[in-house]
């Protein structure tokens, strides 16, 4: 059977670059430049796992590895996995019968679990643990008969991995203004969940509105929204009202990144850009510029942060300051599947996967 790869297109080659003279002379700074640094950013420790157990399995079980959707959204991080032989599907169906699947770190539902085992598929699940808390919850909620409220965006992989626990008692609201549209058989039973990479502030708001409709809806019984989201939020927090500019390092299918640029420009950053690579930096926008802000989302390898630090050092942003607002140390284990096979090859180079520490300047 011929199976269908996800394309992952590398970046174009940037037109010639206006030099960092011409770019100063068409808007002069006054005073020094520098950059503000965030930590924590980038890799968080489901997606550190999440990687990690592709890594696993090539080398262990050798090329061809099939995975699910992207492992994680991020160009690069696709496309070095690629390089080493791992091949990405949009669905089960397209991975020939008996081989090697990884499911993303976003989660799946109950029917692609089955779908798999209808094809005779070994699996791997890459889920982030705390994804997987969330499925719980929906599955122990709809057990006890709640109307389940998930707040999160209508087609990202992980709301459709988590709304397939339960479709019967789960109503996906995308934020604010679906709120009005919301409909349950009993107010006292009804309990809000979410997608665990939102914008913390746009959640709240919406979690409010719902609750001056139905007063009794109930918490979840802890955060859904994963502490790396909430800490890379908290610090571009932090550091927007003193930039003039910021750079997010993420892909645009990154949930948690696009709301970076969101939360930057929503705490007084006066311009905010994402980009995948630093070749995709338009040096217009150091303009008139003295601070820069930079941070990166939760898939984002450190590297292709050290890159955009290089590109601004070369437009005279030189002066990097970090500014820490959390420590991040979570561990999680490997997936099973992947500890397993590690104990019977007698090898113990990584049975835990997933350090999200604050990563080094």
């Amino acid at each position: 059977m011929t199976s269908t790869a996800v394309s992952v297109p590398m970046p174009t080659v940037p037109r010639r670059r206006r030099s960092p003279e011409e770019v100063h002379s068409a808007a002069p700074v006054t005073g020094p430049r520098k950059v503000l640094l965030a930590a924590p950013r980038g890799y968080c420790a489901g997606v550190d796992r999440a990687v990690i157990a592709v890594e696993k399995a090539l080398e262990h079980y050798g090329p061809p590895v099939y995975v699910r959707k992207q492992i994680v959204h991020n160009l690069h991080v696709v496309s070095t996995l690629e390089e080493k032989g791992a091949i990405f599907v949009e669905e089960n169906d397209e991975v020939p019968e008996g081989a090697l699947v990884v499911f993303s770190a976003h989660g799946v539902s109950p029917a692609v679990v089955q779908s798999a085992a209808d094809r005779g598929l070994r699996t791997i699940d890459a889920t982030c643990p705390l994804v997987t808390k969330v499925h719980r919850e929906a599955v122990r909620f709809a057990k006890d008969d709640f109307d389940i409220l998930l707040i999160g965006h209508e087609g990202h992989e992980e709301v459709e991995g988590t709304s397939g626990e339960a479709p019967e008692h789960i109503q996906i609201v995308n934020g604010p203004e679906d709120v009005d549209k919301v409909t349950v058989r009993d107010p006292d039973r009804v309990i809000w969940l979410s997608q665990t990479t939102l914008s913390v502030d746009e959640t709240m708001l919406t979690v409010n509105l719902l609750k001056a409709r139905f007063p009794t809806l109930q918490d979840p019984p802890s955060d859904d929204i994963c502490y790396a989201t909430s800490n890379r939020q908290a610090a571009i927090k932090k550091i927007s009202p003193s930039a003039d500019l910021v750079i997010v390092v993420g892909s645009a299918n990154s949930s948690n990144s696009v709301r970076l640029v969101e939360v930057a420009l929503e705490y007084g950053a006066k311009a905010s850009h994402r980009v995948d690579f630093a070749n995709q930096v338009d040096e217009a926008w150091f303009e008139g510029v003295s601070t820069v802000g930079v941070t990166s989302g939760a898939s984002v390898p450190e590297n292709l942060v050290q890159d955009v630090l290089n590109l601004l050092a070369q437009y005279g942003y030189g002066d990097v300051e970090e500014v820490v607002t959390a420590e991040e140390d979570i561990i999680f284990s490997l997936p099973k599947e992947i500890r397993a096979a590690l104990k019977a090859m007698g090898d113990s180079s990584r049975g835990l996967g997933g350090r999200g520490q604050r990563p080094a300047s």
